[in-house]
């Protein structure tokens, strides 16, 4: 099978994309997605991204992470949106099917603006939190996590016995200025850190404004290992709505491969 394909990637989190609206990649296997994303025998990347057409809504972003699995993707869900603006569908305000239902997203000069799910249920031990933004995530706070061992402390967490049959993403936040946060995340499905993830530093700004008590309209800038990204948010000090996700969706490069 020849496969056309688009790189792009989100403050360094990359995805393969494809353009599949005829269906000419349906059939793809667990085994050719793990290929594609291997970075040395395939592609290379965090995910990969059919863009399906969907009978309501404009596109239909099927994500899966380099293992094969699903899950919604807040990174991918942006350069979802980039992508399809490339392929001639409007994007300017548009609407698509994510893995966990449906999404607003805006593009905004060089920024894609992604509306997230309402999250109203966070559980809370000592310092530590469990969110669901779209996919699961673990949030400790810390004090410096510059040079701190995410790969071993993430594996802890992501195969305990709580976790490990359904996974769970590991982030730690570092914060660095009043709403500013620096946060590094190791992704079940990647089984390694990734330079962004767009539903982690969601999560993790959502577990700031809790632990802060910070009633109202929220916006939090957060400093990752690939670039920098923001999560706007109102909370009323339970539930939190109106959660945008904003940052970058790039081209990188495209080619063909054969498979």
């Amino acid at each position: 099978m020849q496969i056309a394909f688009s790189k792009y990637q989100g403050a360094g989190n990359d995805f393969i994309m494809l353009d599949n609206r005829d269906g000419q990649y349906d059939a793809l296997t667990l085994s050719q997605i793990q290929f594609l994303c291997d970075r040395r025998f395939g592609i290379g990347a965090d995910g990969l991204i059919k863009i399906n057409t969907h009978p309501t809504l404009d596109f239909e972003a099927d994500y899966y992470n380099a293992d094969g699995s699903k899950s919604f993707c807040g990174n991918g869900g942006r350069c979802a949106v980039s992508f399809s603006n490339q392929l001639g569908i409007p994007v300017t305000n548009t609407s698509f099917l994510g893995y966990d239902g449906k999404h607003n997203a805006q593009l905004i000069g060089s920024d894609i603006h992604l509306q997230m799910s309402d999250v109203q249920n966070i559980k809370q031990f000592g310092n530590d939190y469990e969110i669901n933004t779209g996919s699961p995530h673990y949030v400790r706070f810390l004090n410096s996590i510059n040079d701190f061992d995410i790969f071993s402390f993430g594996q802890s967490i992501r195969y305990n016995e709580t976790y490990k049959n359904e996974g769970i993403n590991v982030n730690v936040v570092e914060i660095i200025g009043n709403d500013h946060l620096f946060v590094r995340t190791y992704e079940r499905g990647v089984e390694n850190e990734t330079l962004a993830c767009g539903t982690g530093v969601t999560a993790c700004a959502l577990a700031y404004a809790s632990k802060f008590n910070k009633i109202g309209d929220n916006h939090i800038q957060i400093k990752v290992m690939g670039g920098n990204l923001s999560v706007r948010f109102h909370y009323d000090g339970t539930h939190f709505t109106s959660i945008w996700l904003i940052g970058p969706g790039t081209f990188v490069f495209e080619g063909e491969i054969t498979i």
